[in-house]
C-alpha cells in the first residue's frame, strides 16, 4: 500500500462517526488509542477496555441483543436488578470480555512490532487478522468467560454465584486495565 493510500484511509477512518453500541470512546482505553493514532504507522479502528454485559443468547449479532453493559466494576445488585426487570422468554447470558484493540498497520514490520509490544504488555491472544486490503493487528486479552444466567423470567444462578461472578469479573477488568497501562508505557 502506498504512503498516500495509508494516510488517506487513516484520515477517513479517524473522521468517521462512532457507530459502536457504547456510542463513544471507552475512556479507559481512549488515551492509548490516541497515542497509537498519533503514530504515522498505525491507526485504530475499534477498541474496548473490557466489559461486562448481559445479552440475549443468540448466535447472530443484531440490534437489541444487549440488555446491559458496563465498562466499569459492577455490583451484585446491578446484575440482579437488570435480570429481574427482564420479562421476555429468551435465554440471557452473562459475559465478561477482555480488552481488545484493532490496529491498521502501515507495513508487516509495523504489525510485528505492535504485536510484540502487545504481548509484552500481557495481551496474549494477539495476532494479525487481515492481510488483504489492510494489515490489521488484533491486540486481545484472555480474561473472559460467559454462561447462561436467566430464562423465562427465572434465575439459573443463585445469589452466592452472582457475588462470585461479580468479584471475578471486577478482578478481570482490573487486570485488563493494568495491561492497557503497560502497553501505553511501551508505545512511544
Amino acid at each position: 500500500m502506498s504512503e498516500y493510500n495509508f494516510l488517506q484511509r487513516k484520515n477517513d477512518v479517524l473522521k468517521k462517526v462512532d457507530k459502536s453500541y457504547a456510542g463513544g470512546w471507552d475512556k479507559k482505553i481512549a488515551a492509548l488509542c490516541e497515542k497509537i493514532n498519533k503514530s504515522p504507522n498505525y491507526y485504530t479502528t475499534s477498541s474496548c477496555s473490557g466489559r461486562v454485559l448481559i445479552m440475549i443468547d443468540q448466535m447472530k449479532k443484531g440490534a437489541g441483543l444487549f440488555i446491559w453493559m458496563s465498562h466499569d466494576k459492577i455490583t451484585p445488585k446491578e446484575v440482579r436488578d437488570k435480570l429481574e426487570n427482564f420479562k421476555e422468554k429468551e435465554l440471557l447470558k452473562f459475559k465478561c470480555e477482555p480488552p481488545i484493540i484493532h490496529i491498521v498497520c502501515k507495513t508487516l514490520k509495523d504489525a510485528k512490532e505492535i504485536l510484540r509490544k502487545g504481548q509484552k504488555a500481557g495481551f496474549k491472544n494477539s495476532g494479525i487478522i487481515s492481510l488483504s486490503r489492510n494489515i490489521v493487528a488484533e491486540i486481545h486479552g484472555t480474561e473472559k468467560f460467559e454462561f447462561p444466567v436467566f430464562k423465562c423470567g427465572k434465575f439459573l444462578i443463585g445469589d452466592k454465584f452472582i457475588r462470585l461472578v461479580v468479584e471475578k469479573s471486577n478482578k478481570k477488568l482490573e487486570k485488563g486495565w493494568k495491561i492497557i497501562g503497560k502497553l501505553d508505557g511501551l508505545i512511544s
